[in-house]
């Protein structure tokens, strides 16, 4: 079937520039760069490949308008937020049609990913208002006591992924607005256009000029990640994406001891005891958390782990459903899977399988590309008789390739799950609530879902521990993040000579 993008209803939300100072710019030296349909490799459009010095334009834009908008109160940037709220839902098809048409998602995906979206700008909005700190008494004696406040951090350089080009952008940019906080966001060189249009409604909002900045490079992608981790004028930097570039832009950053947000790779283990509620359920959360987004998710499963009990009828029931899934271009009726991102993400995708195979696996489906649909499709995979020496136990596959593990004991699976550099996200499903805080608890990870395959939400804290990051997105302590706690301490009790004037 043909892959037919829609129109968008409003044209002018496909915007080939960036976005600075209120304007939406060209490159100076006429550098473009070419997005591309993963579905079909067309070229959608170009964008500004931005030098250094073009960025630099942007960050000094943010820093001239930090000062006024941090003098703001949280209720009247609360306001704004709910503007720009009412705009991305009064835009939400063309919004999904962009996601679809340079990211490959399936429409159904692009759709909620959308709502996803949305609800960080609400959430934020709400959270704007009840930025506060605390009073101490002193302990060095009566009359006096200390305020700790927070304050905005200042000029926040923000740096998102190409899977959630929408979510990502909505779950950084809304709560550094909420906090009073100036913004230069460089958005994936995959996926621009997402981005733009949610600059161009944060403009009709009425987004003061400077305080959001979007910066598209591609070309120069190093270049400007080393200026904005650089920079003394930006005061914080959040990046999500791969642990190995996260490392790289710690490191540029230690120079001006900024602040800092990581939320980088995963290697999410889904555990199924023999004593879970039922295995239909444990399948149906499996299937969600592998094959969300065809497994381009950094809170993806990575390893399914399944007690040997169940094992083989977890498999078939698992199979039978993954089988039943329909890959295709996004727009297409009734696709429930995508191409994905590029050509190198296939590549990673066929090493791990043929990896796999040659080292004992069975295959049960998939596990080879899908060329008749185009160059970036991949099947479906569900492997098992999976073992620790393969490269999906230890390399995030970022792909719908599911690696089906048997353990036979709660303290093996403990082991084997936390047999890792990183620690994002993990799952876990039993009927036994004993044991779920036990395993939940044991586990190393930032996150854990307990009888469900979704953990995304806007009100619950979004990060990882070891090289996963830190820092945390979403929830109320998300906003922390773009804050700085300062302490007065106060004196009420006058001196002697001070009360008899």
């Amino acid at each position: 079937m043909a892959h037919t993008v829609p129109p968008l209803k409003d044209p002018s939300l496909l915007i080939e520039k960036a976005w600075i100072n209120g304007a939406f710019v060209s490159s100076q030296t006429g550098q473009t760069f070419p997005v591309h349909d993963p579905a079909t490799g067309a070229v959608i459009g170009h964008c500004p490949d931005l030098t250094p010095p073009e960025v630099e334009s942007a960050i000094a834009a943010a820093a001239a308008a930090f000062p006024s908008f941090r003098a703001t109160t949280g209720r009247s940037r609360s306001a704004l937020l709910r503007r720009w709220l009412d705009q991305v839902l009064s835009n939400a098809d063309d919004l999904a049609t962009l996601i679809t048409w340079e990211s490959g998602k399936a429409r159904a995906d692009a759709r909620a990913e959308v709502s996803y979206a949305a609800s960080y700008i609400e959430w934020f909005a709400e959270e704007a208002p009840r930025i506060h700190g605390s009073i101490i008494p002193a302990s060095s004696g009566p009359g006096r006591c200390v305020c700790a406040s927070r304050e905005p951090v200042g000029v926040c350089a923000l740096i998102t992924p190409w899977n959630f080009p929408a979510a990502m952008v909505a779950r950084k940019v809304a709560p550094a607005l909420a906090a009073g906080c100036a913004v230069v966001l460089k958005s994936a060189g995959e996926t621009p256009f997402t981005a733009n249009a949610l600059a161009e409604l944060a403009g009709r909002a009425g987004v003061p000029a400077g305080v959001l900045n979007v910066v598209t490079a591609l070309g120069n992608t190093v270049a400007v990640g080393r200026l904005l981790s650089m920079d003394r004028r930006v005061k914080k930097l959040s990046f999500t994406g791969s642990t190995a570039v996260g490392k790289i832009l710690m490191a540029q950053a230690a120079g001006t001891l900024k602040k800092l947000s990581m939320e980088l790779g995963g290697n999410s283990p889904f555990i199924v005891f023999d004593d879970c509620k039922g295995l239909d359920d444990a399948v149906a959360g499996a299937l969600a958390a592998k094959f969300r987004g065809s497994g381009q998710t950094c809170v993806a499963a990575n390893r399914i782990f399944v007690q040997e009990g169940i094992y083989d009828e977890f498999a078939r029931r698992f199979t039978e459903k993954v089988e039943k899934f329909r890959v295709g271009g996004g727009f297409n009726e009734g696709v429930t899977h995508g191409p994905a991102i590029h050509e190198r993400a296939v590549e990673k995708m066929e090493q791990h399988v043929c990896d796999a195979l040659a080292k004992g696996a069975k295959l049960m489906t998939g596990g080879k590309r899908l060329p008749e649909l185009g160059g970036n499709f991949f099947a479906p995979t569900v492997l098992t008789g999976m073992t620790r020496d393969m490269l999906i136990f230890s390399e995030e596959t970022f792909g719908p390739v599911a690696g089906l593990f048997a353990f036979s004991t709660e303290r093996e699976v403990i082991e084997l799950a936390n047999d890792s550099e990183v620690g994002l996200a993990g799952y876990v499903f039993s009927g036994d609530v004993d044991r779920v805080y036990r395993v939940a608890d044991a586990l190393e990870v930032g996150m854990v879902g307990i009888n469900t395959g979704i953990i995304s939400d806007a009100v619950s804290p979004f990060g990882g521990v070891k090289e996963s990051g830190f820092g945390r997105e979403g929830s109320k302590y998300g906003i922390e993040d773009y804050t700085v706690l300062k302490a007065v301490t106060l004196c009420t009790k006058l001196d002697s000579d001070e009360r008899g004037r």
